[in-house]
């Protein structure tokens, strides 16, 4: 028997040969995919043969506030100031705005500088110039120069408390009547005081601070009264001597048919303007609330 020879195989090279492996069945179970934390975007248009990556996006983990913003984004809400209930706000705050032109009346220097510039008008001679409209801006301007100092003050202890919420609106009102009393108290008249105290059957106070506003109130104002009618009364007095003068003149050369107000007038204003009147009556209104 002749045995076959191999051939030569060369060195690295397997010959080939056909293995049959038996078939098994292995049960394939399906790969876990790992939950990202990220969300994928898509980036820029990927150049032609890159790989192309998702750009990850990571995720802020930021917690939710609760009560931050109201149920319904269309719903008014109106807080009380001063951590109080809005619905007194509210009352107390259109309570104020209606009795501001009283205020502004009865307890500033307002009555006392309109009485004084009708005055002044009506001694001129002039029914319509400066028109009522001016008068009162000239007054409201005065009054806001003489009150801003209270103001500041009611401002600083009343209205920054009730904004940050140390107050109420009851105990803001109750602080801005401290200066308005002192500053009523520094003109009104003892004899008005009394007047008004025997009408309102209360006790003779000690001193001045502890008069009510009851009583105070309508004191002022007559207090006003009267000082605004004095300084009305010595401002007639140096037109009254024109009006006399011109009229004696005119009447004496038989110029009946002339009314005396004719020339009157025009000497008043002359008169007015050259002693510089309007800065001189201002100066001393202002001077009077000193």
């Amino acid at each position: 028997m002749q045995l076959a020879q191999a051939s030569p195989t060369p060195l690295g090279v397997v010959p080939a040969q056909t293995i049959t492996a038996p078939s098994i069945n292995v049960p394939v179970q399906p790969a876990v995919v790992p939950l990202a934390t990220t969300q994928t975007q898509p980036g820029p248009d990927p150049v032609i043969g890159a790989p192309t990556q998702p750009a990850a996006v990571p995720l802020v983990n930021s917690p939710i506030q609760l009560g931050t913003m109201p149920s319904n984004p269309n719903e008014l809400r109106v807080t009380g100031l001063g951590g109080g209930s809005a619905q007194w706000t509210i009352v107390i705050l259109l309570t104020l705005l209606t009795l501001i032109p009283s205020v502004l009346i009865c307890m500033t220097p307002f009555a006392r500088l309109l009485i004084v510039f009708h005055f002044l008008r009506q001694a001129l001679g002039l029914q319509t110039t400066p028109s009522n409209q001016t008068l009162i801006g000239l007054s409201v301007i005065m009054t806001f120069f003489l009150m801003q100092p209270i103001g500041a003050t009611i401002y600083h202890d009343s209205v920054v408390p009730l904004q940050a919420g140390q107050i109420t609106a009851l105990d803001a009102v109750t602080r801005a009547a401290i200066p308005m009393r002192q500053f009523m108290s520094h003109y009104v008249r003892e004899k008005d005081v009394a007047l008004f105290l025997e009408m309102a059957k209360e006790p003779r106070p000690a001193s001045i601070n502890d008069v009510s506003f009851r009583v105070l109130l309508p004191a002022y104002i007559l207090s006003e009264l009267k000082a605004g009618f004095q300084i009305g009364a010595v401002l007639f007095l140096p037109f009254l001597v024109v009006d006399m003068v011109v009229a004696s003149i005119t009447t004496s050369v038989g110029m009946m048919q002339l009314p005396p107000v004719v020339i009157s007038t025009p000497l008043k204003l002359l008169l007015f303007l050259m002693v510089d009147g309007w800065h001189l009556l201002i100066g001393a209104l202002m001077r009077s609330f000193n």
